[in-house]
This record gives structure tokens, sequence and C-alpha cells, in this order.
């Protein structure tokens, strides 16, 4: 299934929920969180709930499905869908329907991101409708930005360990402050 993406984000309904978001990291890895389960688990669910269960097929017509447990009380919230496009790292969409009492699916809506790289930060285009009504979009808008400052942290985090990997397990120094005094004599 081929989506359009001209001029996305747009918010074309009031049953559309858009957002944007820019990531202080490299595309490749926004996407990787995206799409490696490990990690998405990391950041999947806002503040206050716990990522127990993911699986992900990703391949158009790949089934997803996940459990976010709050941490409060241990209830689960299953929700799952269907890719319908992947472009790495560039676009990718899905259907996500939460699950009922009876894991029976609920409605489902069609989420659709876009990413871009600039200057080594990364632009999320964020696009899930059509919503039954306006409530349940303004619903979901909370845990979204929760979902995505978490995932702001992991990549801040992820970055971090890369950079010191790269430096043999070592902080890197502050270019501000002198560094140890090497002798140059010998």
């Amino acid at each position: 299934m081929k989506m359009e993406y001209d001029n996305f984000p747009r918010q074309d309904s009031p049953r559309a929920l858009v957002i944007t978001r820019i990531f202080d990291a490299p595309r490749d890895l926004v996407w990787k969180a995206w799409t490696d389960p490990a990690l998405t688990r990391r950041w999947m669910g806002p503040r206050g709930f716990s990522a127990t269960h993911l699986v992900s097929d990703l391949r158009p017509r790949g089934v997803w499905r996940a459990s976010l447990r709050r941490d409060d009380n241990g209830e689960e919230y299953w929700q799952g869908g269907v890719y319908l496009e992947i472009v790495a790292p560039a676009r990718l969409a899905y259907s996500f329907a939460w699950d009922d009492t009876r894991a029976r699916r609920n409605h489902a809506t069609l989420v659709s991101l876009s990413f871009t790289e600039r200057r080594g930060k990364t632009t999320m285009g964020f696009h899930q409708e059509v919503f039954e009504n306006v409530e349940e979009r303004d619903g979901h808008r909370p845990g979204w930005n929760s979902s995505f400052d978490r995932l702001a942290e992991l990549l801040a985090e992820l970055q971090r360990k890369s950079t010191q990997r790269k430096t043999h397990g070592l902080p890197a120094l502050d270019r501000g402050t002198p560094g140890p005094a090497r002798r140059t004599d010998a």
C-alpha cells in the first residue's frame, strides 16, 4: 500500500492526531528505536506504564502486538495491529487498536510516521487517524507525548553509551577543562 506524505504532518480532520518531534539523534537510531522490539519496549507507553510484551513481524502485512502494564496496580492493556508500509529509515505505517477485556479488537486507527534528518537531528512526523471522536483523539495525545519524552531519553542514553564505547569505555573529556599533563621531553 503506497501512502501519501506530501506536506506531512497535517491535520486534515478533527479526528486526527498530529505530533511533530525533533530528536537530537540521527535518523537511523530513531528508526532502530521504533523497529527493534528490545529498544521499543524501553520507551513504549506513557510514564507509569511498562511494556511487558512486544512481538513484531516487521514487514508489510506483518503483525505486531504489545501489552502495557500500569506500574501502580499491574493492570494490563493490550494493543496490536498490522504493518502497512515500511520504508527504512524514512516511513512507517501500521494499524493500531486496543483490545477490549475479552481480547477483541476495538476501533482501529492508522498510525503514519515520517523521519527526516538534518544536521544530526531527526524530525519525526506522527499522524494517527481516524478516531471515533475528538475525545478519543485527545485521550491519546498525553500518552503519545509521554512516550515520545521517554523515547528522547532513550536516544540520549544510547548516544552517550555509543560515545563512551568509541572512547574505549571512558567518558569523553570536557573540552572546557584541561586534560592530564603529558610529558613530551623523554
